[in-house]
Parts: structure tokens; sequence; C-alpha cells
């Protein structure tokens, strides 16, 4: 099994709870795109920026992935909710879709992305 490589994306502390998320650039599939992570129930949380039912990026501007309440991530195009934790859709066109998870890790006081046989860093 290959070493699980760890990719920069930021400081922790500039991912607060139930606020603005940080993308950062990944290839899906081959394809030049963004995933994020956003901070729920103090955990981080990694996902490709593509929602479920049309695969168009979520936030309306960046980082802006929670609703207002701060409880749901929400497609900014067709209003799709997703439960930050699992990527469920909760509701909108998409339900019972869900967001690709991209796996995550905090250590050190930062925040790190880990690449999968289909999200790969574009650098590759």
């Amino acid at each position: 099994m290959a070493d699980v490589q760890d990719i920069l994306i930021c400081a922790a502390e500039a991912v607060a709870e139930g606020g603005k998320g940080v993308r950062f650039p990944v290839l899906a599939g081959g394809e030049a795109t963004t995933g994020f992570v956003v901070r729920y129930d103090g955990k981080p949380y990694g996902y490709l920026n593509r929602c479920a039912h049309v695969p168009i990026e979520l936030d309306w501007a960046e980082g802006e992935f929670f609703e207002s309440s701060g409880l749901y991530l929400m497609c900014s195009t067709h209003g799709a909710i997703y439960v930050p934790d699992s990527g469920l859709c909760a509701g909108g066109p998409c339900k019972g879709g869900r967001l690709r998870p991209i796996a995550v890790a905090e250590h050190d006081g930062q925040l790190y992305w880990q690449p999968d046989e289909y999200v790969l860093p574009r650098s590759a």
C-alpha cells in the first residue's frame, strides 16, 4: 500500500466552525476543479466542490458553503442542502445524493487533504 500523502490546505484556524470554508485545487477524474474544507461540530470535513444535482461548484462567493444557520452546506445555484459531516443531501433537487468526500486531516495547527484513486493533486 502506498504511503498516504498529506497535502497542505491552510492553517487550521482559517476554517472556523460553521463559517467560511477554504477551497483547494484538485484533479477529479482528470478534470481540474476544486475541493473544499469546512469545520462542523469541531471537526474538518472535505468534499469535492461539485453539487450532486448538477456538477457545478457549491459556493456562491469563495468559501461560502454554509447556509445562514450554519447547520447545512448549500448549493448556491439550485438550493440543494447537505449535512456537513456526511455530505448527504438533506433536501432540494438531489435528495438522496451525496457530496464526494475528500479525506482531510488536522495536525500541527494545519489542515491537509489526502488524494485517492479519483481525486488527485493538480501538479501530479
